[in-house]
Order: C-alpha cells, then structure tokens, then sequence
C-alpha cells in the first residue's frame, strides 16, 4: 500500500468574497480497488482510503457547491513509501495531477484548481503510476519487460517546480539502468513564463500552447530580454538532472521539442519552424559545449521536413503515432515520409505509439522501425488499442527484443 488519503478540502475562493471551507472525508466516497483503514494514527473522521496499488484504484467523492465559482482543492494524504503522483477527475473528464512528497504521516498539500458549477459534482481521486509500475504490470500480465523505459523529466521545469511538483523521474531511471534496461527521456517543457492558470488552462498543463502566453519567437530574437534568460534557466535545470545520469554512465535516449508540427499544439512550435529548429539547436550547443553532457543520443520526432533541425543535431528520427483503435498496422506511409527526411541515413523510430503495430506486418511492409515506445495508461492495461492476446504475440515475437535479450549495450562507454 503506497498511498492513504484522508480527506479532502474544498475552499471557494471567488473574487471579493469570503472563503467558504467544505470537508469531505475520503472513507465516505465510492471506493474501487481500496480500502478503508485506521492502523495509522493522525486521520480524520473514521479512517482513511489506502490501498492504491493498482492502475484503477480509485475513491469518488460526492461534493456539493452552493454557489459556481473556482475552488481551490487541498488533499490531505499520508505516502509513507516515497513520492507518489495522483490524477483527479471532476465529473469523469481529468482534471489534472497532483505531487505527494514523501510523508510518513498525514500532511496536507494544495491541489490546484476547480471550476465548479452550483450543485452536485463528483471528485476522483486515482492512481497515477510511474513508468515502473507499467513495466511491472507487463512482466505480471504478459510475461515479458520492454527493453526500453520512457520517462518524463516534465516536472523539473522550473514553472513546475514552483508550483510544488516533484519528480522521481531520475532515480526512476537509474533503477531501471541498474536492472540492464535502456532509458528514454521526453520533457514535456512547461513554459518559462506566462502561464495563464485558469480553469482549462491550468499551470500543469504549460506545455500546451493554449495555456501559456510564451512567444518563443520574440524570446529568441532578444538575447537580452527576461524571456530569453528563463530560457537558459530552463535548459540549465533540465542539465543538472541529466549531468546526475552521465555521473552514473547512463546514456539517454533523449527527445526534446517532440511533435513539432504547424499545428503548433506545444509552444515551442507555435510560431513555426525557425523558432523551433533555433531553440532545438540552442538546447543542443547549450549542453554538449556549456554543460559538456555527451551521454544523449538525440531523437528527433517530428514528420514534417520543414521542423527538421539538421542530420548535425540529430541521431534518431521518430513519430509519434496514435491510430485509431483496432489499427496494428505498420505505420508504412509515415516511415516512408520521416525516413526520407534523413535521406536513410538514420535510423527511424516510433517514439510514441498508441496501438502498437504488428510486428510481422513491419516485416512484410519492410517498415524498419528500430524500436516503439507505448504511451501508459489505457493504451497498456484497457484490453483494447492493445489486448492481451496482442501485447503477448508482440512481446514473444523474435522480430521485438525484450529486456532479457538486450545484452551489454553500453560495453564502449
């Protein structure tokens, strides 16, 4: 048992107006998956919700609201087995993550945010499991680990860390280098500044361009400014954590500025191609010849030519798919168009799938992806953008190499 919550506090905090508490006792929700206890002393009411083991674990709480406005939500919780994360849902539609620092009793931490209506509302409170966790999932279920973890180093962004997130993401991955894994990293980069913090475009969503005011373009194009001095603070915090990794010899796949299309959903597409392929090239020459980190195999993912930052600056190509359900095809158009980009001179990968492509389908199409990495959550353990039945034919297939048959991969470091 990792996790016991409580209660929950909602305080509404509307302009000009008195705030109103509301106590909601977690042992009096729906419960799935947990279970109510009173070993551990310093709870309130008649227990507390522990228990949250697996994926699905979860407590719905029934809260009530006199009045609409924005809520501020603190969770009193009590993780006794190191830092934890939790995904709320307000009436089934997610409503963001929220931090539990280690804490061998009860202590109480602010949870962002809730717009909320007059009336009736549910609360969910889940699991929210760590890459390690998924792999473990897999081993029990299917009977194999992947050879490759992919981790997140989204909650060392500054404008993350000063709204109170933590991360285990690096000695996450240290664990799993120790175990004979290869590690991959994206980082969701929450924007330096001028994140806007409203209902729908809350702070932890600061990646999305959406909810931030951030212009990567007029920051780049003054050297001098506020702007482009966070950028580097940025850059500079994300470098401490990957220099704790060279330390250890552990190389890194690492892929920042993912998906950087014209679509611009993440800010640092947002104001197209140059800006991006600037501050891609930036980042690079900002840790190779500043910060001298030489343990990153650089991994590019993006399949339009015009995002493309140079065969200078990039090792690896990838995409990132999500087809639709029930599609394990081999992506073969796609590999065409990224592989092209580089002139097949590099190797290409599916840095992010959904549905998993079947791996005697690559064969047949050729599509010569050198590896896949399957986002968590539904995509893994919901039994259906991959069942069961699926993820063993793929994990058993001789064309796909498992944990057990990566070998010494870093003999010349």
């Amino acid at each position: 048992m990792w996790r016991a919550l409580a209660s929950t506090i909602l305080c509404l905090a509307a302009l000009g107006s008195k705030v109103v508490a509301q106590t909601y006792e977690a042992e009096a929700g729906v419960l799935t998956g947990v279970t109510v206890d009173t070993t551990a002393t310093g709870f309130t009411g008649t227990g507390y919700v522990t228990g949250f083991d697996d994926a699905a674990d979860q407590v719905a709480i029934s809260i009530n609201t006199a009045t609409y406005g924005v809520y501020s939500l603190t969770i009193r919780y009590r993780a006794a087995n190191g830092d934890k994360k939790a995904a709320l849902f307000l009436d089934g539609t997610g409503a963001g993550e929220v931090s539990l620092v280690s804490s061998t009793s009860f202590t109480s931490v602010t949870a962002g945010k809730l717009l909320l209506t007059a009336g009736s509302h549910t609360l969910t409170i889940q699991s929210d499991w760590g890459c390690l966790e998924w792999i473990d999932w897999l081993k029990t279920n299917v009977g194999k680990k992947p050879a490759i973890a992919g981790l997140d180093l989204i909650d060392y962004s500054p404008t993350r860390v000063s709204h109170n997130a933590t991360s285990h993401a690096v000695e996450d991955a240290i664990a799993w280098d120790n175990s004979g894994g290869i590690t991959t990293f994206v980082w969701h980069w929450n924007a330096p500044s001028g994140l806007i913090d409203l209902p729908g475009q809350e702070w932890w969503r600061g990646f999305y361009t959406a909810a931030t005011t951030f212009d990567i373009a007029a920051a780049l194009a003054n050297k001098n400014g506020a702007d482009y001095k966070l950028i580097l603070r940025d850059l500079d915090a994300i470098a401490v954590q990957l220099k704790r990794l060279q330390s250890k010899r552990i190389p890194i796949l690492w892929r920042p500025l993912h998906e950087s299309v014209a679509a611009g959903w993440f800010w640092w597409s947002a104001k197209g191609p140059d800006a991006t392929i600037e501050l891609y090239r930036l980042m690079y020459k900002r840790f190779t010849e500043y910060h001298h980190i030489h343990n990153l195999i650089w991994v590019w993912s993006s399949p339009e030519p015009a995002f493309y930052p140079g065969d200078d600056y990039v090792d690896i190509i990838g995409y990132d798919s999500y087809p639709a359900l029930g599609d394990h095809g081999p992506v073969s158009s796609t590999y065409d168009t990224v592989i092209s980009i580089v002139k097949d001179k590099k190797p290409v990968t599916l840095s992010e799938v959904g549905s998993i492509p079947d791996p005697d389908l690559l064969q047949v199409y050729h599509a010569d992806w050198s590896y896949f990495v399957v986002w968590d959550g539904e995509f893994i353990n919901d039994n259906s953008h991959n069942p069961i039945s699926f993820l063993k034919k793929v994990y058993n297939s001789t064309y796909v190499i498992t944990l057990g048959e990566v070998g010494n991969f870093k003999y010349l470091l």
